[in-house]
């Protein structure tokens, strides 16, 4: 029996010892490798002119991005989901910190606003931006500008002003 508690002791120690070097590996990678995980996703750049070609090739409406903003205007994300009523997304973080979509759809206007906005309401007012009509819609979280043509619902929503919004509702161009 006494040599059973040895053995017992024995593996113990070499359980702790193996666990030690685990945890100094672990430590001495997790010092020496970068961490952009902690990072804002909204802060990290990306470059959307793949996803925008494709997207153009693919949907059944001209799709929208911007033209001419200034490179202070930072992509953040961009996806196109043809098999979701054609839905495009761009995502920027404008010069003053704060948030900026492109949305496009086929999808129902009425649902598609409701959603990409989180449930803001339209004003009853509209935005004249180059001579066409947007709806101003506010929300808790988010406000937009919301256009209706050539059978898709375009919305330009964010946590920017409208000022901001429609900065960028200006420099959208469809090729």
């Amino acid at each position: 029996m006494a040599g059973n508690s040895r053995l017992g002791k024995q593996n113990v120690r070499n359980m702790m010892l193996s666990l030690s070097v685990t945890v100094l590996l672990a430590g001495f990678v997790w010092l020496f490798l970068p961490h952009d995980g902690d990072r804002d996703p909204v802060l990290k750049p990306v470059d959307y002119r793949v996803e925008l070609i494709t997207a153009r090739r693919a949907a059944p409406y001209p799709v929208a991005a911007p033209q001419g903003l200034s490179e202070e205007w930072k992509p953040t994300s961009v996806r196109y989901r043809g098999a979701e009523s054609a839905h495009w997304h761009l995502g920027f973080r404008t010069p003053d910190e704060k948030y900026v979509a492109v949305e496009q759809s086929t999808e129902k206007p009425s649902t598609f606003v409701d959603r990409v906005t989180r449930g803001a309401r339209g004003t009853g007012a509209a935005q004249d931006v180059d001579g066409r009509a947007w709806q101003k819609y506010e929300g808790e979280r988010y406000d937009a500008l919301v256009r209706t043509e050539d059978g898709a619902t375009t919305v330009v929503m964010g946590s920017a002003s409208f000022t901001r919004l429609t900065m960028m509702a200006q420099a959208l161009g469809t090729g």
